[in-house]
């Protein structure tokens, strides 16, 4: 799907979330200049396109007590990887999984990122990876965050990049 001047105008509008109001489509089309069905429509369109995964929620785990981000990183079976990479994104404490290339001197090409309240409990959660990767899984490490540089969505700017 190609997204028109419209959808970039509400995926703008909507980078920083929907308004907390009781009707947050209504507010932002007024910002738009354009009927609430309009937004509504447009938004439904892009989430059955792809354009946009979701509408959803997006917690603030730190205010919430998970202060414990750890990225687990795991040397899976290439052969395996795209298997067993959506089982470990399935697990409910898993917010991000990827799967990249492995770089020079750097044997990982999982990685997931796992949230608790202490570093104990997120070596416990780890674990459970661990245990469904079994033999599949040659290596692993975890590195934990220490503070936070940038927390955003994507942003597109004024010419839509």
């Amino acid at each position: 799907m190609t997204i028109n001047a419209l959808d970039r105008r509400i995926i703008a509008a909507t980078t920083g979330g929907l308004p907390l109001t009781p009707a947050p489509f209504a507010e932002v089309a007024s910002w738009l200049g354009v009927p609430e069905q309009t937004v509504i429509d447009r938004m439904a369109a892009m989430l059955d396109t792809g354009v946009i995964r979701r509408v959803a929620i997006a917690p603030n785990h730190y205010a919430l007590g998970m202060t414990a981000n750890g990225m687990s990183v795991w040397d899976v079976d290439n052969a395996r990887a795209i298997e067993l990479g959506a089982q470990v994104g399935a697990f409910e404490f898993v917010s991000h999984c990827y799967l990249r290339p492995r770089a020079d001197g750097w044997p990982y090409n999982l990685f997931a990122m796992i949230h608790g309240h202490n570093r104990d409990e997120v070596e416990i959660l780890r674990a459970q990876i661990a245990a469904l990767l079994g033999p599949a899984c040659r290596a692993s490490d975890i590195l934990y965050s220490t503070r936070i540089l940038k927390k955003t969505g994507l942003r597109l700017t004024e010419g839509g990049q």
